[in-house]
């Protein structure tokens, strides 16, 4: 088992979410997406002379970003780059959910317990992550990703997490904007190229 906690679910052992529990990530913000593939195989190119060249699934991954406003409530895209094993991005939620779904967005509804602890807003996600939360708006991305790179019969999968920063004021939003920009330029530098981190260990 995991050396990170676990807990059952609808009677299976699931891993705790690496979301911040106490935070409501349909609300109001601005957020620091980074999805990476599996086991972060180069599946979206590569890059040259700091320049990022895309290969076909990787064009997919850059153009089916640029479709979540059509999909989802809401929403303002930031900065984005498709760097060979991962992409980063910022989510922008302009506004939050009218009530109706704020209502999606709660428990199912299950047994209560004797003196049970309320849930974190965390572990009401879980079971029901809405349709306007960031994790419901990157798992249709990631879906949409994998879906078109099947039907090209092209080899791809994603992590199955993705990770998420709340940009919590305009000077973090600037420097993290100017991260995602310069990406490539640093890519020899970046902890997500296992090939040069290989190479410096060897």
């Amino acid at each position: 088992m995991n050396s990170k906690k676990a807990t059952k679910f609808k009677n299976k052992y699931r891993i705790a979410s690496t979301r911040l529990q106490s935070w409501d990530y349909g609300s109001f913000g601005s957020y620091f997406i980074t999805i990476c593939t599996a086991n972060r195989k180069e599946f979206f190119g590569n890059i040259n002379n700091g320049k990022m060249n895309l290969s076909e699934i990787g064009q997919l991954a850059y153009d089916l970003w640029f479709e979540i406003p059509n999909h989802a409530q809401n929403i303002a895209l930031g900065e984005f780059i498709v760097m060979p094993n991962h992409v980063h991005g910022i989510l922008n939620l302009t506004n939050d959910d009218d009530d109706d779904n704020v209502e999606t967005r709660h428990a199912l509804s299950l047994p209560q317990q004797p003196q049970q602890p309320e849930q974190t807003i965390g572990q009401k996600r879980f079971q029901n992550q809405g349709k306007n939360t960031i994790s419901s708006i990157i798992g249709s991305y990631k879906s949409a990703v994998s879906k078109q790179a099947h039907k090209l019969i092209l080899e791809f999968k994603w992590q199955s997490r993705f990770y998420d920063h709340i940009i919590r004021d305009e000077k973090s939003y600037q420097e993290i904007c100017n991260y995602i920009i310069n990406n490539p330029e640093n890519w020899n530098d970046d902890t997500y190229n296992i090939t040069e981190i290989f190479n410096k260990r060897h």
